[in-house]
């Protein structure tokens, strides 16, 4: 993959490159991002997009947002520093990997307190580099155990986009098949074009034919004919939080995706990455629910598509029970089952 790689998060010091991710795929551009204020806009309004890119863009657009916080004392820059974090925090509600970047960049700071403010600003930008850096280690491993569930020739469906626009590099979901393809392994894609953005359409496909990967795009409505046909032996997603259940926050329409499977007899493969693992949240119950703008659904990329003033309801995610779940793919192995149980170990090892 390394010829098609295309980084969407990079950082130089002084300027946030993100690419944007709303030109897909007409426009391949990237934003230079100078001021944390337009890095909150890039996550609230979907430039960057993918719940591990959003970490990365928060950990690069706090380290640039307290490039001139005050250097006298700790106290004073730190007051500083919580409040450009608390702002970011308030982009998007459902992604936990963007608390996630935020407590570890916050962590970093409080370990560092002994140290000049000058150097902690230097420390908070390595600790950022290494959350880019860790994603992509993630994402490789998240790929490794994931590619022990396909075989050659399958053909596999995923819904809305976890590929390596939305993470480092590789993706979570769409990991082994970046992998596959660099084996010599011919593994085939169902993209469910993904509603009312279409993330799946405008990106997913996107990404993997620009990698050489047979892509094959569908509306969301015909993933269960393709079941029904057999055309498909696999589901593999990635998501936005799991909870200490197993239930699974991802793009909606992912629920629908997996009771089709269910009731096809096809496995359903969450990839989740341990930043994206809320333990704090017992169940999908808990987890806050993005609403959007009722004009993504009723005049969608400029066009009117619908009845001036008709009622909409524009949730930007659903919740998968766990009981759906043929298994859910860690950089540090899969589990199936008792999620309340093996979750939790992941995180002792």
């Amino acid at each position: 993959m390394e010829e098609s790689f295309l980084q969407s998060v990079k950082y130089d010091g002084e300027k946030l490159y993100i690419l944007d991710q709303t030109k897909l795929p007409q426009e391949t551009e990237f934003l230079e991002i100078k001021n944390i204020e337009d890095v909150w806009d890039a996550i609230k309004q979907l430039k960057v997009r993918g719940a591990p890119a959003i970490g990365i863009a928060a950990a690069y657009g706090l380290a640039l947002g307290i490039k001139h916080a005050p250097e006298s004392e700790y106290d004073a820059f730190y007051e500083f520093f919580k409040e450009k974090a608390d702002y970011l925090a308030t982009s998007r509600p459902t992604a936990v990997n963007l608390f996630w970047a935020l407590k570890r960049m916050d962590t970093c700071a409080k370990q560092s307190s002994s140290k000049p403010v000058a150097e902690i600003k230097r420390l908070l930008e390595q600790e950022a580099h290494l959350i880019r850096q860790e994603d992509e280690n993630v994402c490789n491993s998240i790929g490794e155990n994931a590619l022990t569930l396909f075989k050659d020739g399958m053909t596999v469906l995923t819904h809305c986009n976890a590929g390596g626009i939305a993470t480092a590099r590789y993706g979570t979901a769409l990991a082994p098949i970046y992998l596959a393809k660099e084996r010599g392994m011919d593994i085939k894609v169902y993209a469910d074009e993904t509603r009312p953005l279409l993330q799946g359409a405008r990106l997913t496909a996107w990404e993997l034919m620009q990698a050489g990967i047979d892509v094959t795009l569908i509306t969301d409505s015909m993933a269960a004919m393709v079941m029904q046909q057999g055309k498909v032996q696999a589901v593999i997603v990635g998501c936005d939080r799991v909870a200490a259940n197993g239930d699974v926050a991802n793009k909606i329409g992912t629920y629908g995706v997996a009771l089709l499977a269910k009731a096809h007899n096809i496995p359903f493969y969450v990839a989740a990455p341990l930043s994206t693992i809320d333990l704090d949240t017992k169940t999908g119950d808990e987890i806050p629910i993005e609403e959007r703008a009722a004009e993504e659904i009723t005049a969608g990329f400029g066009k009117s598509t619908a009845p001036e003033g008709v009622k909409v309801f524009n949730p930007a995610f659903d919740v998968t029970p766990h009981h759906l779940i043929t298994a859910i793919i860690t950089e540090k192995g899969i589990m199936r089952g008792n999620y309340i149980e093996e979750l939790p170990r992941l995180f002792e090892q």
